[in-house]
């Protein structure tokens, strides 16, 4: 894991090297610095130079830019730093926000301990999962993340809107439509709803292609969640909705949000408060990956 992570951090630093026109000289500088090092000397290097001294000290400025591979940073593809960043990173606590209060709603949709009513969702969904990660969204905008900021608020909004609905009196939507339309109309304008959301996370799902395994696999989960739960209120008899789609779309609901969790502590855990680092495995195809391969070729060659 450490070896996987130290090789990220170095192919991340090239690239941000390589990237500037006026790095020029620094970036051969740094090529000439490392080429006798294994990836592992690399990276503590690269560390040390933050803190002014080591081999590559004299490279201070560009060491610290050289960002860690894409884990719990909210960005599908190449991260883009922002200059003189001054942010923490907002991801962990919007994927945080979305994990706990899908992981508590997934469970009530799952009959877990008999469970039906979604009534306690209402809080988290206004206060946690809503306006929290509305906030992680647009921190995410401050610090340039298009696709973080989009999904993040997005998701925000969702549980807000879903908190709205579910609030007794208030805009009164449920007696409303169940007085203009009945109890099934009621459950079809709740998977119209949720197959609005089904086709958002689609389009978000395409962008995580050549992201990470660990990313891919939150945004299917979730993807899944929506269409199963849509289809449940769809297909709705006697004036509730079907409990096996409903009971499926939890079930996938518990894996996006333990996804989420997981994304969440690739972003928050590093070498300054943790042992180990977590894996979250590049598609072979990503920019990555395709680094990766190379490096081997280049090696497989020399030796």
């Amino acid at each position: 894991m450490a070896t996987t992570s130290s090789a990220d951090t170095a192919t991340n630093g090239d690239r941000n090297l390589h990237s500037s026109p006026t790095n020029g000289n620094t970036s051969a500088e740094l090529e000439k610095a490392t080429t006798h090092m294994t990836a592992d000397e690399r990276n503590a290097a690269v560390h040390a130079a933050r803190f002014g001294y080591g081999p590559l000290a004299h490279l201070k400025s560009q060491a610290e830019s050289m960002l860690p591979a894409f884990g719990g940073e909210f960005q599908p593809g190449l991260y883009k730093p922002v200059e003189g960043r001054k942010f923490a990173n907002p991801a962990p606590l919007g994927l945080s926000a979305f994990a706990l209060t899908t992981f508590v709603l997934s469970l009530i949709n799952l009959g877990t301990l008999g469970l039906s009513s979604p009534t306690i969702i209402i809080s988290l969904a206004f206060g946690y999962g809503g306006l929290v990660q509305l906030l992680a969204g647009m921190w995410e905008m401050a610090v340039g993340n298009t696709f973080g900021a989009t999904a993040l608020s997005s998701y925000g909004g969702f549980w807000i809107s879903f908190a709205i609905i579910l609030t007794p009196g208030g805009f009164e939507i449920e007696s409303t439509l169940e007085t203009a339309e009945g109890a099934s109309g009621l459950l079809n304008n709740l998977g119209l709803y949720l197959m609005g959301w089904f086709i958002f996370t689609f389009v978000l799902l395409i962008c995580t292609l050549k992201s990470t395994v660990a990313f891919f696999f939150l945004f299917f989960t979730l993807d899944m969640a929506f269409l199963l739960l849509g289809i449940g209120y769809l297909q709705n008899s006697g004036g509730a909705p079907n409990t096996g789609c409903i009971r499926a779309g939890g079930a996938f609901g518990i894996l996006a949000a333990f996804a989420a969790w997981y994304n969440a502590l690739a972003g928050i855990a590093d070498t300054s408060n943790s042992f180990f680092i977590i894996p979250v495995v590049h598609f072979p195809w990503s920019e990555t990956g395709r680094q990766r391969r190379g490096r081997k070729t280049k090696g497989e060659h020399q030796a």
